[in-house]
């Protein structure tokens, strides 16, 4: 061994040393972590953004596989037709508004009542609990087919419970019927989905310290105070992001009304989300189809990040 290298080796370390062996390791210690998170990031980009690509090119397209001699280029004329001509778009988003609006409002209620009882201490709590929670294993196509038989006109359990109490004089056609077919699908959702705020509120109300209620019953605070000014402040970033995660779920909500009632009767349940399966699936028209997904995703992104702005998520106050 040569003295300079001898000597080198004996030079104290300094902070510019240091510095300098770690940008010699920095290339390798930089890029890992991308490298490592590589696979997920192309399986997304090619299970999700490569799809989402493809509606936006279709949606300028007039796109039809059982016509293929009127397919091609058509530029912005689905997007004419959907806003000048197409009668039942504007019926489906009135539904779908409506849809929404019910399901989330009486899901949260529901799902934060049964959250607030599960949370007191009584026998068998464990066992109300999973009850509670097992209609949000169920599937949307099981749930759907469970509940059409219930509301069948012939041999549905409905019928037959209402007849005993004296409700109804005869059997009764509640998915065939434009006046009763809507309510039906909002109790059949709603009994899917008021477990989802069920769980999320139940988390929630853990994590609120049990110091402040006691000291809220010193200070002569009654349940309804102390709900409003503890509860609801801890809550609020729970219910608004729930909230607003439901809300696209139900917007996009289409397997449980395709089963049970196909949009019918009379598109009295034609949501647009279930307007665009109709047009994509059943007509086959993927252009038009396309051009309506479009804009239901326009519609939620506005909705999205107005409603974010608007509720102060994440804000104090």
């Amino acid at each position: 061994m040569s003295t300079d290298s001898t000597y080198t080796d004996k030079l104290p370390t300094t902070a510019a040393n240091q510095h300098l062996r770690h940008r010699k390791k920095r290339p390798r210690t930089y890029w890992m972590p991308y490298l490592l998170i590589a696979p997920a990031v192309l399986l997304i980009m090619g299970f999700l953004f490569y799809p989402m690509a493809n509606v936006f090119y279709y949606s300028f397209q007039n796109f039809n596989p059982a016509k293929p001699y009127y397919n091609g280029f058509i530029g912005l004329d689905n997007f004419k037709a959907i806003f000048t001509t197409d009668e039942l778009f504007a019926s489906s988003l009135l539904i779908s508004f409506k849809w929404v609006t019910i399901e989330v409002v009486f899901q949260l209620l529901f799902g934060l009542l049964i959250a607030l009882l599960l949370t007191q201490t009584f026998a068998m709590r464990g066992l109300f609990r999973s009850i509670a929670i097992m209609p949000w294993a169920v599937s949307g196509v099981i749930t759907s087919t469970m509940w059409s038989l219930l509301f069948n006109e012939h041999m549905g359990l409905i019928n037959s419970l209402f007849i005993k109490l004296g409700f109804i004089d005869k059997n009764f056609a509640w998915l065939a019927d434009i006046n009763t077919v809507f309510p039906a699908i909002i109790i059949t959702e709603l009994w899917r989905g008021i477990p989802f705020f069920t769980i999320t509120m139940l988390a929630a109300l853990q994590t609120i310290p049990q110091d402040l209620y006691e000291s809220a019953t010193v200070d002569g605070a009654g349940r309804w105070k102390s709900f409003i000014h503890i509860t609801i402040p801890f809550l609020k970033n729970s219910i608004i992001l729930s909230t607003l995660l439901r809300a696209v779920w139900e917007f996009n909500n289409v397997d449980l009304i395709f089963t049970m009632t196909g949009g019918g009767p009379a598109n009295a349940t034609t949501t647009l989300t279930m307007y665009v399966a109709n047009q994509a699936i059943v007509a086959q028209n993927f252009g038009y189809g396309s051009a309506l997904t479009v804009i239901s995703f326009l519609i939620l992104l506005v909705f999205a990040m107005g409603y974010l702005k608007l509720s102060r998520f994440g804000k104090e106050g």
